[in-house]
């Protein structure tokens, strides 16, 4: 929210040279010197968020992928292990050696 004003004294042609960018840009001189002077991210700060933005989606979808397997393996041992239960055992045999 904008709530500081600021003063400034200056000759009659920069004032003239302001208000000549600010209409070029179809601005208010206010929002030109906001636009020129008010921090901005570099270049490399944009693409740092972007790429995390887009590795924190790919993670996502990454973990619900594996979550998906994980779930589909232990369903996959409960069904092989009742399986299992229901066979009859085997005897073990033990093989000698010559």
């Amino acid at each position: 929210m904008k709530t500081e004003r600021v003063t400034l004294l200056t000759t009659p042609k920069f004032k003239a040279f302001l208000g000549s960018e600010a209409r070029r840009e179809g601005i208010s001189v206010a929002e030109l010197v906001r636009n020129r002077f008010e921090p901005q991210p570099s270049a490399e700060t944009v693409m740092v968020e972007t790429l995390t933005a887009e590795l924190a989606t790919r993670l996502k979808e990454a973990r619900s992928a594996l979550n998906e397997g994980l779930a589909e393996f232990h369903a996959w041992l409960a069904e092989k292990n009742g399986a299992q239960a229901k066979q009859p055992k085997r005897a073990a045999t033990r093989r000698g050696r010559a």
